[in-house]
């Protein structure tokens, strides 16, 4: 299939839309609300986001969602980023959608897909462990059958609005010391969390399992690792996408400013050194934006694209960083002050950057792809 990164006339309807949408209920007024929020989302977006049938966008249809493509979630969260819309959508919608999709049992697709496409329910991923990292070594949680239930014991760090979900795909070695999935309803017990204050003022959480106990079907049904693998690599097209969104409406932003800004009697754009770190800024905007593109391309024609969504992501989330940091700049002492909007994409951008894969990450995944394809020629 030739590489084809234009948008149809349905995916730039789907864009106004979602704009619409985020611009009255997840505006920046209602984002400064919500920071350090214990819930950390909109409840009237995320209503909204589902009667729109938006949270079933990668959900198959036979389970009640939209069974997009990537590119098509590609347009929304590049608008999720251009107003840094705080919801559950990415770890519910996405991840934990796109695992049960893969590797869910036929009643565990059949109870949870249609809840997550309607929004009834949310489904969190409990994956990431202290200073365990991003690979699979990482995990030391432990899921251990005992007297036909399985025990699930350990602590899991940036679970996602875990206040508000209602199960967790829990990431845990099994007896045989494989890594393995498991849906664990948050209402056990056994489960305590406590909320971590970050950069981002979002809602993460710390949440441990204590002998919390779940019957054997609710371990996924077959990939563990490789089926997480698959999702994240997904994931990482779509926080690229929403890097892009964040650092487009930055420079859009500071250039607005740029222009009615007057220092020694002329406006700041005039000023050649800072018009060339915002034509730098919109150069690399706009790369990462066709990269971002492209991925989402190949993931959708069946092309090979780990490489290219490690790439994505990375660029992506370096352009964001870069872009928030230099619109800070030119914005002055008002750009680090609370009252102004630039801090905001600033302080989310380095979030962004290290989330989900950090650039080590993302630089291993790239070299190791590199690699293979240099073996197979």
């Amino acid at each position: 299939m030739p590489l084809d990164l234009t948008f149809s006339d349905e995916q730039n309807m789907l864009r106004d839309m979602v704009r619409g949408v985020c611009e009255q209920h997840g505006s920046l007024a209602r984002l400064r609300e919500l920071e350090d929020d214990p819930h950390g989302f909109s409840p009237d977006l995320w209503r909204q986001l589902g009667e729109l049938d938006l949270l079933g966008v990668l959900v198959p249809a036979e389970y009640g969602g939209l069974g997009m493509t990537l590119t098509d979630a590609v347009v929304l969260y590049e608008e999720f980023g251009r107003l840094l819309v705080p919801s559950p959508h990415f770890v519910s919608a996405v991840l934990a959608a796109g695992i049960l999709s893969r590797a869910g049992s036929v009643d565990q697709r059949e109870t949870w897909l249609p809840a997550i496409a309607s929004g009834s329910s949310i489904v969190g991923l409990a994956w990431l462990e202290a200073s365990g990292g991003y690979r699979e070594g990482g995990i030391t949680a432990t899921a251990t059958r005992c007297n036909g239930k399985i025990v699930v014991n350990g602590a899991k760090r940036h679970v996602a609005f875990a206040a508000d979900c209602d199960a967790f795909i829990v990431v845990a070695r099994a007896d045989s010391g494989e890594v393995e999935l498991f849906v664990v309803p948050a209402s056990n017990a056994g489960i305590t969390m406590t909320q971590k204050m970050t950069i981002g003022s979002d809602a993460q959480y710390d949440v441990t399992f204590d002998n919390v106990e779940i019957d054997e079907a609710a371990q996924l049904c077959s990939g563990g690792w490789a089926t997480l693998d698959t999702a994240l690599t997904d994931g990482a097209i779509l926080l690229a996408a929403q890097a892009i969104g964040g650092a487009r409406y930055t420079l859009d932003i500071t250039v607005e400013y740029a222009k009615v800004r007057q220092q020694f009697d002329k406006p700041l754009g005039a000023f050649q050194a800072l018009a060339h770190d915002m034509a730098n800024a919109l150069t690399a905007i706009d790369g990462g934006e066709v990269l971002v593109h492209e991925a989402a391309w190949a993931r959708d024609a069946g092309a090979p694209f780990r490489k290219l969504a490690a790439m994505a992501k990375l660029f992506a989330g370096d352009t964001f960083r870069n872009v928030t940091a230099m619109a800070q700049q030119i914005w002055g002492g008002v750009g680090f002050i609370v009252e102004y909007d630039v801090q905001l994409y600033f302080r989310r951008a380095k979030q962004l950057q290290i989330s989900w894969w950090d650039s080590a990450r993302l630089e291993e995944i790239i070299a190791d792809e590199v690699f293979a394809e240099a073996a197979s020629h």
